[in-house]
Formats: C-alpha cells, sequence, structure tokens
C-alpha cells in the first residue's frame, strides 16, 4: 500500500468529526466543523498529500489545521523521526483539533493557536513541507520564505491548486478546488 492510502487507513475521518456530523464521514465533500471551518472532501486531502510528497522524518507545517485531520495524516506520513505543527486561528478549533489528534499517539505532532496576522511559523522555520488548507488570493510569500531547501509548498490561491518547490520557488498548477478564505 502507497505512504499516503496507508495514513488514511489508519487516520479514520470519522474520529476527526463533530458527533452530529460523523455518520457522514465516508461522504466525499466538506464537512462543517465549527467556526465556519470545515473538514475538507477525503479526495482533495488525498489529492494534497500527494502533490506535497511528504517523506519519514521531514518538517511539516500544516497551515489552518481545523479538525487536527491532516496533521494525523501528515504525523502518519513523517513518522515519530519527523515532526508536525499544526497552526489553527480560531481558538474552538485549536482546542477540538488537539483533542482529536492526542487520541492518536502520534506525540511528534502538536497544534497551536495561529498568531493573527502571522502566516504559518517563521520563527520555526525552516519546514520541508507545508500544506495549507485554506484559500488564499494570491500565493502567500510569507510561507514561500518558510520553505527549507528542496522544500515544497501546497497551497490553493485564487481556485488553482499550486505546488511551489523550492529552490526557485517553482510554481505548478493542479487543478481547481474551493476552500474556506486564509486569513
Amino acid at each position: 500500500m502507497d505512504p499516503v492510502s496507508a495514513a488514511f487507513d489508519a487516520t479514520p475521518r470519522r474520529d476527526f468529526l463533530p458527533r452530529a456530523v460523523r455518520r457522514r464521514a465516508s461522504y466525499d465533500g466538506p464537512l462543517g466543523i465549527a467556526a465556519g471551518q470545515t473538514n475538507s472532501q477525503p479526495r482533495t486531502v488525498d489529492d494534497m498529500l500527494r502533490l506535497l510528497d511528504v517523506h519519514p522524518g521531514q518538517r511539516v507545517l500544516d497551515v489552518g489545521s481545523g479538525s487536527g485531520w491532516t496533521t494525523a495524516l501528515l504525523a502518519h506520513l513523517v513518522g515519530p523521526a519527523g515532526t508536525v505543527l499544526g497552526v489553527e486561528l480560531e481558538p474552538e478549533l485549536v482546542a477540538f483539533g488537539s483533542a482529536n489528534l492526542a487520541r492518536t499517539a502520534r506525540p511528534w505532532a502538536t497544534i497551536r493557536q495561529a498568531s493573527p496576522g502571522v502566516l504559518g511559523d517563521p520563527a520555526g522555520a525552516p519546514y520541508d513541507r507545508i500544506l495549507v488548507s485554506a484559500m488564499a488570493d494570491s500565493l502567500p510569500q510569507a510561507l514561500v520564505d518558510q520553505l527549507g531547501d528542496d522544500g515544497v509548498l501546497v497551497v490553493p490561491v485564487d481556485g488553482t491548486m499550486l505546488r511551489v518547490g523550492n529552490p526557485g520557488a517553482v510554481v505548478t498548477e493542479h487543478g481547481h478546488y474551493r476552500f474556506v478564505p486564509l486569513r
């Protein structure tokens, strides 16, 4: 089994949803979680993780960690030799996502409150991989600047999924998607 499929098998979406929507966990669409945010469509998450090309031992930043599902998926992919930091603006989701993540027994992954007006984690950079689960209006240079050598950023920008590779910030386009806005 490929690593992304194995991560999905080891990290059921149902475990990261509010009780009221758990029965819909197999639905291949976004589901509301709280604070006007959503748990992304599984097919979209799969596409993004494949574009991100995460490897064991890497340092990964998960921007807009929401329910903690993508943070947990990334933690499975990097394994105990890696680290994953999820950042989330909504305090309710920081608590919800952190509680969900704690049940996975993947202590190399954490979720913390994002600082308003600060994208990502500039103080903790560089990162090998950065996943953004919210729609930007334009390519967020602040996140590109947080990539390490051979780093990869996957971010939806104005309806198009972009993969940005370092060095040189090489940008490729990978289909059209809809997300909540990146703030």
